[in-house]
């Protein structure tokens, strides 16, 4: 997994991302200005920036100028078009506006990593093993066949594991947003990646919404 400094400077908004974020098995480091951003890339390597424009002491822009070549996705309630064209003309590797869906920063943190290759694409757990160049699974060693949408709808549980994923949720995100079907679809794959790959405990019922995977 990743280390991602976060830089923003509304508390709350900080502790969310710093929580969901360690829930997929990232380590946040949190700080709330510009120049204490400056500072801890000087002190230690960082995979990825989560970075605010409008910050006391210096704004993203400036910290942004001071860091390039560390990878950055700008989060900021900066929404217009020029601010985006701006952001990203400056070299940012993503650009999203407040507010957003939690779900959808993980993903575009994931894209980010897999680009810069910062992001491991190995999964290990209680003797499963996903490869996820290869599409792979394994169990205690041997090869599993999953179908591909079970190996999609893994992916989507491992890259937001922790988290509670409503069934309409994972179909948007394992099937595609165009899919047109039975939520109870949802629920027959999963009872097929349990049984496969010995996960019972692991990927749990969420009462009267979903499933999670708990790491």
């Amino acid at each position: 997994m990743a280390t991602i400094l976060i830089v923003e400077d509304e508390i709350p908004i900080n502790e969310l991302l710093k929580r969901n974020l360690q829930s997929v098995g990232h380590t946040c480091i949190c700080v709330f200005d510009g120049r204490a951003a400056i500072h801890e890339l000087e002190q230690r390597e960082v995979d990825l920036v989560l970075l605010d424009i409008m910050l006391p002491e210096l704004d993203g822009y400036e910290v942004f100028r001071q860091i390039r070549g560390t990878p950055t996705i700008f989060l900021t309630a900066k929404s217009s078009l020029p601010d985006k064209v701006k952001g990203l003309t400056l070299g940012a590797d993503d650009y999203l506006a407040k507010p957003f869906e939690m779900l959808e920063l993980l993903a575009r943190v994931d894209a980010v990593l897999r680009r810069t290759k910062k992001e491991c694409r190995r999964f290990e757990l209680d003797g499963v093993t996903i490869d996820f160049e290869s599409r792979q699974v394994f169990l205690d060693g041997s090869p599993v066949e999953c179908t591909p949408k079970e190996f999609a709808l893994l992916e989507v549980l491992v890259n937001n594991r922790n988290i509670a994923l409503s069934r309409d949720k994972l179909l948007e995100l394992a099937w595609g947003f165009d899919y047109v079907g039975d939520t109870r679809t949802v629920d027959v794959h999963i009872q097929k990646l349990r049984k496969k790959l010995d996960m019972e405990s692991r990927i749990k019922t969420v009462y009267k919404m979903g499933y999670r995977l708990e790491v």
